[in-house]
């Protein structure tokens, strides 16, 4: 007697472009499914059930702002990497489950609900026409599945499932799931249907394969309906490119911290102050880029965007970041400004920077490209000084933002003047240069011994390391023009 068994994919969206020879449209699976005598493998999320569970199981955890911030910490962490790159969702699941173990019980409320909407009904009526139990292969999580399927329809499958706490069942992917729990044999007499390219070996065991990819499934990340600054910029502005490190940590704030912390009485919460002022304002400037795009794909006719737009799902709230903002505007002038009459005023004249830098940057993104060369130093200004308004910064500090500044706005100008890509002007050397001339012109109106400090001696030294690379290319790439070349 022949049975059925379903599998799942690996917990993360294996739809692709990428075409493989097994390749089917649906309706030729599902032909074939009546007309096959042995056993029916069939692939669980986004095939019979038109998500990803793991994704929906994830997004039923509450409170969804913490649950968001731990799955931020492991994507820094990234454990995974100690148990391999396909154990990701058990260290995700894990860690929800753990830390807020009512998840689960949300999640059984939940499953009658998604399984209703999420169902692939004509696959489920092929498979129901047929007088047999099937048995489920998924290399989903038990306690996940096992409620989905019941509410499904399911509930009398037999369920050969990924263990939560082992790694092995996700390294080893289905087909050794499979092996092991019905034999190579029963494989071997299959017919297979999943969407995932991640199960190619297993489709070469079977007897008839078929990857089908079905129009109405839809991968949707956990938590993507869940606002926390930063998302955006990571996702959908700056994909893969590491920006919140590269261009807000180690470039905006190191200025911030190296400009002012020579003054600083108490250096520790200085720097805790000045992290919270980059929360508070980064939250208001990242809702400008999200207002930048969505203007640009409504008004221009060629806007800028990243392949991610439109595609990947960010919260894009207008309230939110402005809540964030306050918040951690207001914590951080706490701590640098504690006494009440300081508090006030540095807390009133950081809410004004935030309404200014909203406006200026609503404008940028309402004028034409060309008018934008002239507003764009602005913005930068923003950037690279606001703190200042609420933090007192050496003289010294006052020439490496200037050059900061500086060294944003001539590549803009380049690009937009003169270039159709963003041109490569290294602006790191071009920040070193222009903070050397400030110095030197600066020394001259206000006398050298103003600027013979340590921060001085940091920012000389931090321009000058963030611009290494830069140099050592000039060094190699120059040449004397009045001596002949080596060799001629």
């Amino acid at each position: 007697m022949s049975r059925y068994l379903f599998f799942s994919s690996d917990g993360l969206s294996n739809k692709s472009h990428t075409t493989s020879r097994y390749d089917a449209p649906p309706e030729a699976a599902l032909a074939a499914i009546p007309a096959h005598d042995g056993p029916l493998l069939i692939d669980l999320d986004e095939t019979l059930y038109l998500r990803n569970s793991t994704e929906d199981f994830i997004d039923c955890a509450r409170p969804a702002l913490l649950a968001l911030l731990l799955l931020r910490v492991l994507d820094i962490l990234k454990p995974w990497r100690l148990t391999g790159r396909d154990t990701r969702d058990n260290w995700r699941v894990c860690a929800i489950a753990v830390l807020l173990p009512w998840t689960q019980w949300r999640w059984r409320a939940q499953a009658r609900r998604l399984a209703a909407a999420n169902t692939n009904r004509p696959l489920k009526a092929a498979l129901d026409a047929l007088p047999r139990q099937p048995i489920i292969l998924t290399t989903g999580f038990r306690p996940i599945v096992t409620p989905l399927l019941a509410e499904m329809g399911f509930a009398g499958a037999k369920i050969i499932a990924a263990r939560l706490c082992c790694f092995a069942d996700r390294r080893n992917g289905k087909l050794q799931l499979a092996s092991a729990a019905l034999g190579t044999e029963t494989i071997d007499r299959c017919l297979a249907v999943t969407d995932s390219l991640a199960d190619l070996d297993f489709l070469d065991r079977c007897a008839r394969p078929f990857r089908t990819v079905w129009p109405q499934a839809r991968y949707r990340r956990a938590l993507s309906g869940v606002y926390l600054p930063g998302q955006y910029i990571s996702q959908i502005k700056h994909p893969g490119k590491r920006f919140i490190l590269r261009d807000v940590l180690q470039e905006d704030f190191a200025f911030w911290v190296l400009s002012s912390i020579g003054l600083a009485a108490n250096p520790a919460s200085h720097i805790a102050g000045l992290l919270l002022l980059s929360l508070s304002f980064w939250a208001i400037y990242e809702r400008g880029y999200a207002d930048n795009d969505m203007s640009g794909s409504r008004y221009e006719a060629d806007p800028v965007l990243s392949a991610a737009f439109g595609r990947v799902e960010a919260p894009t709230p207008i309230v939110q970041p402005w809540i964030w903002a306050l918040a951690a505007g207001g914590a951080a002038n706490m701590i640098l400004h504690p006494e009440a009459g300081a508090f006030i005023a540095h807390f009133g004249l950081w809410i004004g920077v935030l309404v200014a830098t909203h406006a200026c940057f609503s404008l940028y993104n309402r004028i034409d490209k060309m008018s934008r060369v002239w507003l764009y130093p602005l913005l930068q200004l923003a950037r690279g000084a606001a703190f200042t308004v609420v933090v007192p910064i050496e003289p010294a500090g006052a020439a490496a933002l200037g050059a900061h500044v500086l060294s944003r706005w001539a590549p803009y100008q380049f690009y937009r003047l003169a270039s159709r890509r963003w041109p490569n002007t290294r602006a790191p050397l071009m920040r070193l240069i222009s903070f050397l001339l400030l110095i030197v012109l600066m020394a001259c109106a206000a006398g050298a011994p103003a600027l013979t400090t340590w921060s001085t001696l940091a920012l000389l030294l931090w321009n000058a390391f963030r611009a290494r690379h830069d140099i050592s290319a000039v060094f190699k790439s120059a040449r004397r023009i009045d001596r002949p070349a080596h060799g001629s």
